[in-house]
């Protein structure tokens, strides 16, 4: 019988099995004692939120499938602003620096606007040490988007090319999957059964 965990990933740990200078997503999940666990693609060192753990390997890798397309979204903090246009452009697809391919279209909704002398406060640590150089009445932004890909520090790299440093990144759901709210950082909890793990999917 397999496991599916809803994990609620914390910042600063990394999406690894190991590593030499940070704590990992597997870490958590030590007392298990279920070496045939592991993370459900990846989210950076800095970006909190959804992530599934598993010991299904064949899930594990139609879900990770660049093909399947599983819809993702995060929450978003970010220095700068976005416009009508700015928006267009990101949702219409950009070019990331080191690629000749534009980003799929996606879905952004803005939820707020504020300055970065009210968002300071609510930032990690090392976050909030990295960007208090700014004015402290530098605009800031938040919002949701929801990507279909999963490059390497995608939306990141998205918001980058229209002005935009990300602060604060959250994956709130993954297709049918939705963080539960009742989890705090570092916590988890098993998937029911299939129907929450959102099982079975078919191949791309």
């Amino acid at each position: 019988m397999y496991h599916y965990y809803m994990f609620y990933k914390p910042f600063g740990c990394v999406t690894a099995r190991r590593d030499s200078r940070y704590p990992t997503v597997m870490d958590y999940f030590k007392d298990l004692h279920n070496e045939n666990l592991s993370p459900v693609g990846r989210l950076d060192r800095q970006t909190e939120g959804l992530l599934i753990v598993t010991d299904d390997g064949r899930w594990n890798q139609l879900m990770t499938h660049p093909d399947y397309r599983k819809e993702k979204t995060y929450e978003f903090t970010a220095l700068g602003t976005l416009d009508a246009k700015k928006l267009e452009k990101l949702e219409s697809g950009v070019l990331l620096r080191g690629s000749d391919i534009p980003t799929a279209p996606c879905r952004i909704c803005l939820t707020g606007t504020s300055v970065l002398s009210e968002t300071l406060p609510s930032l990690h640590p090392e976050v909030r040490a990295a960007t208090s150089h700014n004015h402290p009445a530098h605009p800031v932004v938040m919002g949701r988007i929801t990507i279909f890909e999963g490059r390497k520090r995608q939306i990141r790299r998205m918001l980058k090319t229209v002005g935009c440093c990300v602060l604060c990144l959250k994956r709130i759901s993954i297709g049918g999957i939705i963080l539960d709210e009742t989890l705090n950082p570092g916590e988890r909890r098993e998937l029911i059964d299939s129907a929450e793990a959102a099982l079975p999917i078919q191949a791309p």
